[in-house]
């Protein structure tokens, strides 16, 4: 999936695989202990040489993949960068679990980003508080010793109702440092593109940001909660259907197990 998604978004940058300098692919479900996923995609890719990483950060991970492709840019390190997210989240969901069975689905959206005199992406911001670690997490991990006949088995686990009062808390965070970036307008922005959670989070982020839904891309009945391909495939979604337009301000927030959080602020 995250190979077919870095094909499209190639194909509508106009670059080639001699182009891209920079492969940064947020996922938690990696299709191999090592190499990384991204280094699987780049060989699928025909890229050769550069740097090709994975980013963990779960939901938040292609915001994390934004801010970490845009300061290599910024400094000069990366020219032209591919930012991936791609789960197959359907691989780690209980289906007897119908708390977490409904919500999640399998996904991967790309964008390209490339040097320029005007900038694209005009603040970003990530966090994270490893204090929530219990509320949503997949309980096993090679470290602790892989056995999915243990408790919880190696599946999604999730405390619902605190995870949702978490996340309205925390993008009430990301609503003021994006207030502080705009000085205070919030009108300047013309779309919202939260992290596809569920439509009470969404809700809940837009009122908090104050933003009316008619500005919010919603794809979640669509596409599911699909983590860190959530963000990307509703700017896929939202762009070629026209509602997105050249020189349109957009914000992702994003928010996931970790508890990480993040948002870019860019430019279309």
């Amino acid at each position: 999936m995250g190979v077919q998604a870095a094909k499209r978004a190639m194909e509508m940058a106009g670059v080639g695989a001699e182009d891209i300098d920079l492969i940064v692919l947020g996922t938690a479900t990696p299709d191999k202990i090592f190499p990384s996923t991204a280094c699987i995609i780049q060989r699928q890719l025909g890229v050769k040489g550069c740097g090709a990483f994975d980013v963990h950060a779960v939901c938040s991970g292609f915001v994390y993949g934004l801010d970490l492709a845009n300061r290599y840019i910024q400094t000069g390190g990366a020219r032209t960068a591919l930012v991936i997210g791609s789960e197959t989240l359907s691989r780690i969901t209980n289906w007897e679990d119908r708390g977490t069975a409904v919500l999640f689905g399998d996904g991967a959206g790309a964008v390209v980003l490339q040097a320029s005199e005007e900038p694209g992406i005009l603040s970003t911001h990530i966090h994270a508080d490893g204090e929530y670690e219990e509320l949503l997490q997949v309980k096993q991990g090679v470290s602790v010793g892989f056995d999915v006949t243990k408790a919880g088995g190696a599946y999604i686990t999730m405390e619902g109702n605190a995870v949702f009062r978490r996340a309205v808390a925390t993008f009430d965070n990301i609503a003021r440092e994006t207030v502080a970036d705009l000085d205070g307008h919030l009108d300047d922005i013309d779309w919202f593109i939260p992290h596809q959670a569920n439509m009470r989070i969404i809700k809940a982020a837009a009122k908090k940001l104050q933003m009316p839904m008619e500005r919010v891309i919603a794809t979640v009945d669509e596409h599911a909660n699909t983590s860190g391909a959530s963000i990307p495939l509703a700017m896929d979604l939202a762009i070629r259907d026209g509602r997105i337009k050249r020189g349109q301000t957009l914000l992702l927030a994003a928010f996931g197990a970790g508890f990480t959080w993040g948002s870019a602020m860019l430019r279309y």
